[in-house]
């Protein structure tokens, strides 16, 4: 397991490279090109600042999150053909830098939703809350204004200038069935995976947040049997998944465990972090401790390091701890105690095939 700390870049992010680089076992930074907009091709001279940058701390940018998807791929339009040529070259120009693993996702409009972004929790803290009674009435374009309300800090899947087309973009799925997004996922992956495949990166996509259907909006990868039917797509170990455990555990159904035996070697990447999931439906991310959520982290973690995970975790959301004024779910201490919860589940388990192997020579 290669672990990495997502990075919104200099002025964007009140997290350092030198913060980053003290977490033990921390190698290499997730970032992108934030002020990029979706559907645009990546300048390389931007792509070498962040590599700079990261150079001089000492850590690697193997892992890029997200080349967003522009709408009109997603909707199936002919305009897409010009992003989708965008899209390309763009992953030539990050394999140029070693680039190892694009993050992406597949849906419409909203990346995620949550409906408060400092619920207080029993301790103090506050995190990231999901009120399903909301959702019916919830007011988007509030929503969008109270999300960027601080204009220092970007909010992955909320960029003020999509937003700004809410109802153009609600206009333009309107009809737009699961079915309509298989298709056109199929012509986006057809299109990008041998492109992928001769530069060496494979791509992950992201579990839906949260994984089911929202504001009238289809979402695809939002279980097991939806993964499955997804990497038969593409079936090359450079069509993968992003592994959510966040994401897949707000619905209690999935079996996140069972997810890792079964698509373990088209894992390239993984985002670990947990949610406490109540009977009507709500949901609230918590610290990585497996007892404070209701997702099996000790599992997930167990089940990874079964099958020799080598590819990249990052902590996900935290909470907001110690007073910490942050990008909400981005702060530095909570996601560093997350790594460190990580790694010693992973060591103990590592420790525990040693022992074994050791019995089983004597």
């Amino acid at each position: 397991m290669k672990m990495v700390f997502r990075w919104f870049g200099e002025g964007n992010d009140t997290v350092t490279l030198n913060q980053i680089k003290q977490i033990p076992g921390v190698e290499g930074i997730v970032w992108a090109l934030h002020d990029v907009t979706a559907g645009e091709e990546w300048p390389m001279d931007k792509i070498m600042e962040i590599k700079a940058k990261a150079d001089q701390a000492g850590l690697h940018i193997k892992v890029v999150e997200s080349v967003n998807i522009h709408e009109d791929i997603k909707l199936g339009l002919p305009s897409r053909d010009k992003y989708i040529e965008n899209y390309k070259k763009t992953i030539a120009k990050l394999a140029q830098v070693g680039v190892k693993v694009i993050c992406y996702n597949f849906m419409p409009v909203f990346d995620w939703v949550r409906t408060d972004l400092h619920k207080e929790l029993g301790d103090g803290s506050t995190a990231l809350f999901y009120e399903k009674s909301k959702i019916t009435d919830l007011d988007l374009f509030e929503q969008v204004k109270r999300i960027n309300e601080n204009p220092n800090f970007t909010m992955p899947g909320w960029e003020p200038e999509r937003l700004g087309r809410l109802t153009e973009l609600f206009d333009a799925y309107r009809g737009v069935t699961e079915e309509h997004l298989w298709d056109n996922v199929k012509y986006f992956l057809d299109e990008i995976i041998p492109v992928a495949a001769e530069h060496d990166i494979r791509m992950a996509i992201h579990p839906d947040d949260p994984p089911w259907p929202i504001f009238g909006l289809p979402r695809i990868m939002t279980g097991q049997a939806n993964i499955r039917r997804f990497l038969k797509l593409h079936d090359s170990p450079y069509n993968g998944i992003t592994l959510c455990s966040g994401s897949l555990g707000a619905n209690p159904a999935n079996d996140i465990v069972s997810m890792v035996h079964e698509f373990a070697d088209r894992i390239p990447f993984t985002h670990l972090r947990n949610v406490r999931v109540y009977e009507n439906g709500d949901f609230i991310e918590t610290s990585h401790r497996t007892q404070d959520g209701t997702v099996d982290m000790s599992g997930i973690v167990q089940a990874l390091h079964m099958n020799n995970f080598e590819g990249f975790c990052r902590p996900d959301h935290g909470r907001h701890i110690w007073d910490e004024q942050c990008r909400p779910g981005y702060g530095l201490y909570d996601r560093a105690l997350g790594i460190m919860y990580l790694w010693g589940l992973w060591d103990a388990y590592s420790k525990g095939s040693h022992t074994e192997r050791t019995v089983v020579q004597r």
